[in-house]
């Protein structure tokens, strides 16, 4: 069976869930193979997972020097597995990051480059979303081999069995891969909540909490379910809260249990990152807000009322 390779994400030796994604959704095309490029030991405590979501093979790209520079040598590293698997595809997360390496790759192995993938099928094709995924376009590399980006969320991971051989892979960085060093590395401070991306429960605030001093209410409900906090582009836009907060088309997708809209007017761009959450629960005081054409329940009423009076609910029956 042909080989597709996956692009490893990692974070403190446990493989990330689009990775996972990444894995189930190399299957459609062929048997998934996975790449870990990184420091020396970065592999190891990695194996297992790999193993379990079907990796047949997991090609090790190890060094002190790669883990030294920025993305030019995980490009080259990437470059180098395919020259020896000869893949049909080779597929990496839509991380701002992976995105210039696979720009990178694909001009090195002179092939095909499609962005934000959320679907995948037998023939090679894959399935986009624009304007705001209006709009479901097909598209293909015609030549070449096929550097897919995924768009995480867009597959739900599925075990499978997988031989997990290690291939070690020796690569010799180029003068230009090292043009850019990475001289200091600052690890954000994690918080309590769960991770946006990863979510199963997701409570955004939009522009109708008015200011920055009221998106506390935003997290007292997030808080009382166990919740991520997201926000809309215009709350980020104003100030309120950081960019990683942001769901969105240019924001972090989604695809929790459950997502619930606060304030939030549902305007395309931010309905492109949330639309496939499984049941979508909006307040806002405007009856004609889009918001309410893909919820599955609405609250047609003043957040400062409503939201409050969820959270003590909430947290009285968890009581």
């Amino acid at each position: 069976m042909a080989e597709v390779l996956v692009l490893v994400d990692s974070l403190d030796g446990k493989v990330k869930k689009p990775t996972l994604e990444l894995l189930t959704a190399a299957r459609t095309l062929g048997e998934p193979s996975a790449v870990v490029v990184g420091a020396p030991g970065t592999a190891e405590p990695l194996k297992n997972q790999l193993a379990e979501f079907g990796a047949a093979k997991i090609y090790v790209a190890e060094s002190d020097e790669i883990a030294g520079f920025t993305v030019a040598p995980k490009a080259e590293a990437l470059a180098a597995v395919v020259e020896q698997s000869s893949p049909v595809a080779v597929l990496v997360s839509s991380s701002p990051e992976n995105k210039e390496i696979a720009a990178r790759l694909a001009l090195k192995i002179g092939g095909g480059l499609l962005y934000d993938a959320v679907g995948i099928d037998a023939d090679g094709s894959v399935s986009q979303q624009i304007f705001g995924a209006s709009v479901e376009v097909k598209a293909k590399v015609s030549k070449g081999t096929p550097v897919i980006t995924v768009r995480p969320n867009s597959f739900a991971p599925e075990p499978a069995s997988g031989a997990a051989e290690e291939v070690a892979v020796s690569v010799t960085l180029s003068d230009a891969a090292k043009a850019a060093k990475i001289i200091d590395t600052v690890v954000e401070e994690k918080g309590s909540r769960p991770q946006l991306s990863d979510a199963s429960v997701v409570v955004s605030g939009g522009r109708g909490i008015g200011k920055s001093d009221n998106f506390e209410i935003v997290e007292k409900l997030a808080d009382s379910l166990g919740a991520a906090v997201g926000a809309s582009r215009a709350v980020v836009d104003a100030g309120w809260v950081p960019h990683s907060m942001q769901v969105g088309q240019t924001g972090v997708t989604v695809s929790p249990q459950l997502y619930l809209a606060v304030g939030i007017s549902g305007a395309i761009q931010h309905r492109a990152g949330m639309q496939t959450s499984k049941t979508i629960v909006a307040i806002n005081k405007d009856a004609e807000a889009p918001i309410f054409e893909i919820a599955d329940f609405g609250v047609v009423g003043d957040l400062f009322a409503v939201a409050p009076q969820l959270t003590d609910e909430i947290t009285k029956r968890k009581s």
